[in-house]
């Protein structure tokens, strides 16, 4: 089979089967086309928690799903490539956590989504890059751990002056190849064009952007902009689906080692050998935990409205 072929077989057989395809924003163009929604992590779940369909697979990386399951406990949920793991998902663990709290006592833990369920068991709060200015500024408590992203907790300390927000080593390793020198080589090759970043870059890297914001604030951005240039600092894809997207305008990489190889794992065989039961992973997670993370996450929703 061609792509064109596979995608409408793919396409035919979700109908049959009645199977939702989930589509995380860094996935591939050809995987995008075959995807009911797409968008970020949290979103993503939110639509699956929100549909009919009790087979869902997700095209994305393994916290994601994990989180659609939590939100939908009685849906089978799969994982189109079971080796997609999150780097910063693993920065820290559940005993991490616990230590934290026990050393900081007076601090409130939040944990950024780029996490696992274990660990958002034992957390106060959980945030998305989109939602973690807004909820952090709702929060009662003055002092915060913010984990495991100290570049995502820098830049939301830096707009909530009013917070004593503390960070720790760890973050995102597509995001931190990002440097200071390819804002500047980027605004000497690209005079005219707006540079729009993800607030997981170093922070010298989001002081000299034009916008810094979640991936779909990014794109959110650049399609409603007047603008006609952007030079895109997040994982490279996006540039790509925004040359879809935005026909007229031009799109260029912040930096070309900006690739998250775990999502580039997912191709659209894996798809296709998921809904067809050629080889599935299914999601499947002890009740305690679904329901333990479901209280942080539950927290967010109410927070981020």
């Amino acid at each position: 089979m061609n792509t064109k072929e596979m995608q409408d077989e793919i396409k035919r057989i979700k109908k049959e089967k009645d199977m939702l395809i989930l589509a995380h924003a860094y996935q591939s163009q050809d995987i995008l086309e075959v995807a009911d929604y797409t968008g970020d992590s949290y979103g993503l779940s939110v639509q699956a928690s929100k549909t009919h369909h009790q087979n869902v697979v997700m095209c994305g990386v393994r916290f994601m799903a994990e989180t659609v399951k939590i939100l939908s406990p009685e849906k089978h949920v799969y994982l189109a490539n079971r080796y997609t793991g999150c780097p910063m998902a693993q920065q820290m663990t559940k005993e991490d956590v616990l230590m934290l709290k026990e050393k900081y006592p007076e601090y409130a833990v939040v944990a950024y989504i780029n996490t696992t369920s274990e660990l958002k068991t034992v957390v106060d709060m959980v945030v998305t890059s989109s939602s973690a200015v807004r909820i952090l500024k709702k929060m009662p408590q003055k002092d915060i751990l913010f984990i495991p992203d100290p570049n995502l907790g820098s830049w939301v300390a830096k707009q909530l002056p009013e917070k004593n927000i503390k960070t720790f080593q760890g973050g995102c390793p597509t995001h931190w190849r990002i440097s200071k020198k390819d804002v500047e080589r980027a605004r000497k090759e690209h005079p005219h064009a707006e540079i729009l970043v993800h607030p997981e870059c170093k922070p010298e890297v989001t002081a000299l952007a034009d916008y810094a914001g979640s991936t779909t604030g990014i794109m959110k951005y650049a399609k409603e902009s007047d603008k006609k240039e952007f030079v895109i600092g997040t994982e490279n894809s996006i540039v790509q689906h925004l040359q879809f997207d935005c026909p007229d305008k031009k799109f260029y990489c912040l930096s070309v080692e900006c690739v998250c190889h775990n999502m580039r794992q997912t191709t659209l065989v894996d798809v296709y050998n998921t809904i067809t039961g050629k080889e599935q992973e299914e999601i499947l997670l002890p009740e305690d935990i679904m329901q333990k993370a479901k209280i942080a996450i539950d927290r967010m929703v109410e927070a981020g409205k």
